[in-house]
């Protein structure tokens, strides 16, 4: 079974004031073509597939015109919602669709029975877990007790009721502990969203989605499939991809990943205006053309810079001066360990401060589930 790993793909996206609408479409394109040939069985897209929960009239016909290509070809879709999407969205007509052999993930309840598929080795068994918080968990199971993302997910799949004697994937859209972020994903304060990879030893494949830069989580079979383009200048330098997977006899795994070429790339560059206007520095480049970052390292300030600039890279989005006077500007100290530490740490270390003393074990279990509380209802 050939299996095409795609994930976040934040349809309706905008990169500051610029629509992304035709670079979604031309990527999509692109990975229709990467699908055909391949000559895969199905397509995997591992949640966000919008960039809002509420998306744009456009970005749901580039989802619809999608979907109606990959059911032409009469292949297999498994897509779940992330969380940037509406679970309720993306389930709207599901059972409908899977008479053309879509599936959509549901909202979650706590059940999620697997899709079976077969090929020459036997049954594939193909599990759609959405993204979830531990307050779902909680909900569907009426369990308190419930309380972190590892305990919620671990939960959800012991549910499921995994023979692991079969071949079994899992997809999901969670944030596995040791993996990297990049700037365009949501952060939770002190890796507070973690999941512990170890939850998913029951799986010869997990299609993971939310980071937007491809890579592996502890072994090649938890997987992240990473964005099929660049949504910040944090991942500029990030060469975008699709993942392959195939399945053979049980153990047997292998993938690869295919290159995705954009429309418009995302650049940074630096140094003095009077450089980076220079003919022979853009010329035999894309520039022109891409989204650009520049950061300019004169020590007066350019008159109307982005204008200038503009007249020579058309989709400058960014920027900067990096100069002794922008060096002496302060900046606050401990941002770093801030980022670092849960919420909880944070007004610990508050209240040790006001008081002299640290909570006690009564005070620290109440602030753990008020700010649990807030937190669930601001996300």
């Amino acid at each position: 079974m050939k299996l095409v790993h795609l994930s976040d793909l934040h349809l309706g996206k905008r990169i500051y004031e610029y629509s992304l609408q035709e670079d979604q479409r031309y990527i999509l394109k692109c990975i229709l073509k990467v699908i055909d040939e391949e000559k895969a069985d199905g397509v995997i897209i591992a949640g966000d597939i919008y960039d809002k929960s509420a998306p744009s009239a456009d970005a749901v016909s580039i989802f619809d015109e999608f979907l109606s290509d990959l059911a032409r070809r009469g292949l297999k879709v498994f897509a779940i919602s992330g969380n940037h999407d509406s679970p309720e969205r993306i389930a709207y007509g599901g059972r409908i669709m899977e008479s053309k052999g879509i599936y959509l993930s549901k909202v979650y309840s706590g059940n999620v029975e697997p899709v079976i598929l077969n090929d020459d080795h036997g049954e594939l068994y193909i599990y759609m877990l959405p993204f979830i918080k531990p307050v779902n968990v909680r909900t569907a199971f009426d369990d308190e007790s419930i309380s972190t993302y590892t305990e919620a997910v671990e939960r959800a799949i012991k549910q499921m009721n995994v023979d692991s004697s079969k071949r079994n994937v899992l997809i999901t859209h969670q944030f596995v502990t040791g993996a990297s972020r990049s700037d365009s994903e949501t952060v939770s304060v002190g890796g507070s969203d973690n999941v512990d990879a170890g939850v998913f030893a029951d799986f010869d494949y997990v299609a993971l989605g939310h980071l937007h830069s491809p890579q592996n989580c502890s072994s090649p079979n938890i997987r992240y499939c990473g964005t099929p383009l660049k949504y910040s200048f944090s991942e500029a330098n990030d060469k975008k991809s699709v993942t392959v997977v195939e399945l053979l006899e049980k153990g047997d795994l292998s993938y690869k990943t295919v290159d995705l070429i954009p429309k418009h790339d995302m650049v940074q560059l630096k140094g003095k205006y009077e450089e980076l206007t220079r003919r022979s520095y853009y010329e035999n480049t894309t520039w022109q053309e891409d989204f650009v970052h520049i950061t300019l390292t004169d020590e007066e300030d350019v008159p109307d810079a982005i204008g200038k600039l503009r007249a020579v890279y058309h989709r400058i989005v960014k920027l900067d001066y990096d100069n002794a006077r922008t060096h002496s500007n302060a900046e606050i100290s401990g941002a770093l360990e801030v980022e670092n530490k849960s919420p909880l740490e944070l007004f610990a270390e508050l209240y040790h401060l006001q008081n002299n003393q640290p909570m006690s074990g009564e005070q620290e279990s109440y602030i753990k589930k008020l700010i649990e509380e807030i937190w669930e209802d601001e996300q």
